[in-house]
């Protein structure tokens, strides 16, 4: 394995993303997901506290109202109102915060992945009912990591409760002395700090775990050169991948061949079939040079681009016939050809010359 391992220098492809993205694995860290949620409690605390305790309140006032009124012993008569009492105080001091927590989690999730939803990571696989699979994960460097940062989180939580009770136990005699509301906002504000400082704290051990998350991920898929080249060649093998290329370059060619057409001296036609555009420049062509040609509805663009740019169009049916079929795209008229050709550029050299006169 740290052969295998050490061999895979590659980064990931696309297409290797891809496909791990498919079987859910993406990169995704859960102390952001739980900083997330924690960070909403405190939120929620600040907001729905007094709330909270007023509906806590009422609910025991309506409680020990039962009691001194002496009807806790017709409890079936009572016991409707009190769960509909204890529904309705649980719904609104509970409800809020499981809202929130619940939407920050689902939001801190789809984040790191990107809204990626599927069932695959559920599907069972066989390999993790095998103990030496297990055995192997319990002493990877990713188990040694998390094992670690609980340890590290776990001091962090102890630190600070620790200075928390060792800055306010001097204050606590004082609540002796204090109205039971007045001791219980003190006592409550004390705990949001609290709260506050071991969020912070967290913040920092997740940012820390999303790097190392984000770093085990492309470790992880990193591949070697075999595997690369591999994928190449199933890709570039793709019946409809080589099909899609051979499409674009056929366009492509077409397009560099019809910007070719407003540059030559003459095109030779048949009537509505073929058509064969040439040029020819004495100080660089040795003989006359196809630059484009084409069939039916390609013949008829060829016809009407020169005609646009002024080139001389010439109806000569088995000329046209012959050059499409003997000559390739971008050659040399062969010998038995010089002599029909010259004849038309003659010619047309002869229109040239005479139409200014005209």
């Amino acid at each position: 394995m740290a052969g295998d391992s050490e061999s895979k220098t590659e980064k990931a492809t696309p297409k290797k993303r891809r496909d791990e993205r498919s079987k859910g694995n993406v990169l995704m860290s859960r102390d952001v997901v739980g900083v997330a949620t924690l960070f909403g409690s405190w939120v929620m605390l600040n907001v729905m506290g007094k709330i909270a305790v007023e509906q806590a309140d009422s609910f025991l006032e309506t409680c020990f109202n039962y009691i001194r009124n002496g009807e806790v012993g017709f409890l079936p008569g009572i016991g409707k109102e009190l769960m509909v009492r204890c529904l309705v105080t649980v719904v609104t001091v509970a409800g809020p915060f499981l809202l929130v927590t619940l939407i920050l989690a689902i939001v801190a999730t789809f984040w790191q992945t990107r809204m990626l939803v599927t069932t695959e990571p559920l599907k069972p696989k066989l390999s993790k009912l095998n103990p030496l699979e297990g055995f192997k994960r319990m002493f990877s460097l990713r188990s040694v990591v998390e094992l670690v940062k609980n340890l590290i989180k776990i001091s962090i939580l102890l630190f600070l409760i620790y200075r928390y009770y060792a800055s306010v136990v001097t204050t606590f005699a004082r609540f002796l002395d204090m109205e039971l509301e007045q001791a219980a906002r003190v006592l409550f504000s004390d705990i949001l700090t609290l709260v506050l400082r071991v969020v912070i704290a967290f913040i920092v051990v997740a940012f820390f775990d999303y790097l190392y998350q984000w770093w085990d991920y492309e470790r992880k898929l990193k591949m070697s050169k075999e595997e690369v080249k591999e994928e190449y060649k199933q890709t570039e093998g793709d019946p409809k991948v080589k099909g899609k290329i051979k499409q674009i370059q056929r366009e492509r060619a077409m397009q560099r061949m019809m910007q070719q057409v407003p540059g030559a001296d003459v095109v030779i036609r048949n009537p509505t079939h073929v058509a064969v555009a040439l040029r020819y420049k004495p100080e660089s062509d040795n003989a006359p040079v196809v630059v484009a040609k084409g069939l039916d509805e390609l013949a008829l663009r060829i016809v009407k681009t020169a005609e646009e740019h002024d080139v001389a169009v010439v109806e000569n049916v088995p000329l046209a016939r012959s050059l499409y079929s003997s000559i390739d795209l971008d050659r040399e008229i062969t010998p038995d050809f010089y002599g029909p050709v010259a004849e038309i550029l003659v010619y047309v050299l002869k229109l040239d010359q005479e139409s200014p006169k005209q």
